[in-house]
């Protein structure tokens, strides 16, 4: 069943309204956890929420102390204790609300206008009957965007860069060249074009080519991809997890790699 995305255009540029809504969406259950999570915060014995909150603070504090000495990963826990938080609530969020929504007639408030609907609407059963529409996935990972995962790997770097030019700014410029004046341009590859490629389409391949697959099996007959299906919603829940730990790994790799004097 082919899917359609709709979208506004502003200023030149075309904006997903789904993708937008859920990465809203996201936002605002990575905030309702860490509410939940410390509104009753106890200095005895932890239960609960609290619990598992301050597991989750010692699982990225030790990711970050993996690179970076004690006092100095202290000062990114918070950061990478977001972007943990925000990518996996995002990966989970197409695996467990993955389904579309049929408009049966044009909206041009949320994008679906007449010419939208001519060109997309498709015929399928509803209800014992066959009904034309236009089928949107308005539920779906963030993360399935390449804009979203671009833009999160792009202000990871950027921040990178402007620590190490507020750490030392001779030193980052003197980096560049070695430990050879020939190491510039391979310097600028990595900076520039590996890093910028790899972190983003990392996280966005394995999430969109996840989601693809469950909806194409929601499509099949419920006898033969039932068993399938299950398998593989457990398989995205542990892809989703080892994702957002991958990419919150290196985001402090590539921040330790400004910061620290080691590198």
């Amino acid at each position: 069943m082919e899917h359609y995305s709709p979208y506004l255009e502003f200023a030149g540029l075309a904006f997903d309204l789904p993708t937008m809504l859920m990465s809203v969406l996201t936002a605002i259950l990575v905030f309702i956890v860490v509410m939940i999570s410390t509104r009753n915060m106890t200095t005895g014995v932890p239960k609960g929420w609290q619990n598992f909150f301050e597991w989750v603070i010692d699982f990225v504090r030790g990711i970050a102390g993996q690179f970076m000495d004690a006092k100095t990963s202290t000062k990114f826990v918070s950061l990478a204790l977001t972007l943990f938080l925000y990518i996996f609530i995002s990966n989970q969020l197409g695996v467990m609300a993955n389904f579309n929504v049929l408009h049966t007639e044009p909206n041009p408030s949320i994008g679906i206008t007449q010419e939208v609907f001519d060109k997309n609407a498709h015929e399928v059963e509803h209800d014992g009957h066959t009904v034309k529409g236009v089928s949107v996935a308005w539920f779906k990972s963030p993360t399935a965007s390449p804009s979203v995962t671009f833009g999160l790997a792009l202000m990871v770097l950027l921040y990178a860069h402007y620590l190490g030019i507020k750490k030392d700014a001779g030193g980052y410029v003197k980096h560049w060249f070695q430990p050879h004046p020939l190491m510039f341009i391979l310097h600028v590859m990595e900076e520039f074009i590996i890093k910028p490629l790899t972190l983003p389409l990392r996280l966005f391949g394995n999430i969109f080519a996840g989601e693809v697959l469950i909806a194409f099996m929601l499509a099949g007959t419920v006898a033969v991809v039932s068993l399938p299906l299950v398998v593989w919603l457990g398989y995205s829940l542990f892809v989703g997890t080892i994702q957002a730990y991958i990419f919150t790994t290196l985001a402090l790799v590539y921040i330790s790699q400004k910061v620290v004097d080691d590198h």
